[in-house]
C-alpha cells in the first residue's frame, strides 16, 4: 500500500480567522521538520511547487518585483492570474496576490524546524474550504520535503478525498460558520 492510501489528515488545527467587516483572512500555522531553506525552495520554485501547490507558476517567486502567472490546478475551468511579488525576504516572508487574494507566508526557525504561516484573505463563504485544502497541502509538503511524497491534491481531486470532507466541517465549527454544501449532492452521487 502507497503513503498516499494510507494518508489520512489529521483533526483540524493550527488555523483561525482574522475578521475585517467582508474581508476574512485564513491564518493556518504548521510546525514542519525541514529548515527554513528547504521550506523557502518549496514556496518559490515552479517545480517544487508543482509538486503540492494548488497553482502553477511559471517563474520563480523568490525575487521583488518578479512577473509571474498562477493557474490553478484541478478547478473545472483553470483561472490563470498575474502576480507581482512584493516581498521577498529569503527564507523569512514572502507576499504576492493570487487573483483578488492576498498571500503571505511567514517563516520561522525553530530547533529541527519551521514554523510556517500562511496569510490568505477567501471570500468567508469558502474560508473552511480554503482551511481544509490548505491542510491538506502543507501535508502534501510535509511529505515531499521528507522524501516521501504523496503527489499533489488539489480541487477537485481534493474535495472527493474523504478526509477533505471531514477537515472543510471541523473548520467551519472551529470558525463558527456553517460548512459550504460542497461539492452539492449531485456531484457527490456520482
Amino acid at each position: 500500500m502507497s503513503d498516499r492510501e494510507q494518508y489520512t489528515p489529521g483533526p483540524a488545527s493550527g488555523a483561525q480567522i482574522q475578521k475585517d467587516g467582508e474581508k476574512w483572512t485564513l491564518i493556518l500555522v504548521r510546525e514542519l521538520r525541514h529548515s527554513p531553506e528547504r521550506v523557502w525552495q518549496a514556496l518559490t520554485d515552479p517545480a517544487h511547487l508543482r509538486e503540492w501547490a494548488p497553482f502553477e507558476a511559471d517563474g520563480s517567486l523568490g525575487a521583488v518585483g518578479t512577473m509571474v502567472k498562477l493557474t490553478t490546478v484541478g478547478a473545472p475551468t483553470p483561472q490563470v492570474s498575474e502576480t507581482t511579488v512584493t516581498r521577498a525576504d529569503a527564507p523569512k516572508v514572502l507576499v504576492y496576490n493570487w487573483g483578488a487574494q492576498d498571500i503571505r507566508w511567514e517563516l520561522e526557525a525553530l530547533a529541527g524546524g519551521t514554523r510556517l504561516t500562511l496569510w490568505h484573505n477567501i471570500d468567508r463563504r469558502f474560508i473552511s474550504m480554503g482551511a481544509a485544502g490548505w491542510h491538506i497541502c502543507f501535508d502534501v509538503l510535509d511529505h515531499l520535503l521528507s522524501g516521501t511524497p504523496l503527489g499533489r491534491m488539489v480541487g477537485g481531486e481534493a474535495v472527493k478525498f474523504g478526509g477533505w470532507q471531514r477537515l472543510n466541517a471541523e473548520y467551519a465549527t472551529q470558525f463558527g460558520i456553517k460548512a459550504p454544501n460542497w461539492p452539492p449532492q449531485a456531484a457527490q452521487e456520482s
